[in-house]
């Protein structure tokens, strides 16, 4: 399983925004919409073995969370309007424990703190940072979770936490990424491994 975890600090929590405004009003969620397209497109299809975790920290609060299974995944079209629709289905529901919204997509009230703890021991656990050592380099097992951002930074507190679970620290390259192509790149590099 290939999952990716992406934080969106501006992210909105509630379902009063309008999809006509994705990058304002929500919070940037057309970051998250983007990643979520990168994550699971293929021409003519979409991958089933991939899972995407979005955090949405933005207002109103608390923190929300939209998980995205592509082997469940029905109705994703890789259009931002109406992944933000199904976004935002999703956040109508008031789920305490995790919910399912539409098949594949899932709420809850999990912190970022709660998903990594829910993580599968069994998983390597991936940081990826400018910084780090490159992917290229490096051997990974099938079960891969990684762990970006949108189009900050992680904060200091959340990156003390991440660094707890003893990730390994992966850069992509020598150039900074949007989120959604680090999503592709990540794709990319590990379909090349399994041929």
């Amino acid at each position: 399983m290939r999952r990716f975890i992406v934080i969106g600090h501006k992210a909105a929590t509630a379902a009063d925004f309008k999809l006509d405004d994705l990058a304002g009003g929500a919070g940037r969620l057309d970051v998250l919409l983007r990643c979520i397209n990168s994550a699971f497109f293929l021409s003519h299809d979409i991958r089933r073995d991939v899972e995407v975790v979005l955090i949405l920290q933005g207002p109103p609060g608390p923190v929300r969370t939209i998980r995205l299974v592509g082997s469940e995944l029905r109705y994703l079209n890789p259009d931002e309007r109406s992944t933000g629709a199904l976004i935002r289905n999703a956040l109508m529901r008031d789920a305490k424990g995790e919910e399912r919204s539409t098949p594949g997509i899932y709420v809850s009230a999990r912190s970022f703190q709660d998903v990594l703890a829910l993580l599968d021991k069994g998983t390597e656990l991936v940081y990826l940072r400018e910084d780090g050592q490159d992917i290229r380099g490096v051997e990974l097992p099938k079960d891969v979770t990684f762990v970006l951002s949108d189009h900050m930074d992680l904060s200091p507190d959340e990156e003390d936490l991440l660094l707890q679970y003893g990730p390994r620290v992966l850069t992509l390259g020598p150039m900074s990424y949007h989120a959604d192509h680090c999503i592709t790149i990540v794709n990319n590099e590990l379909d090349r491994r399994s041929l």
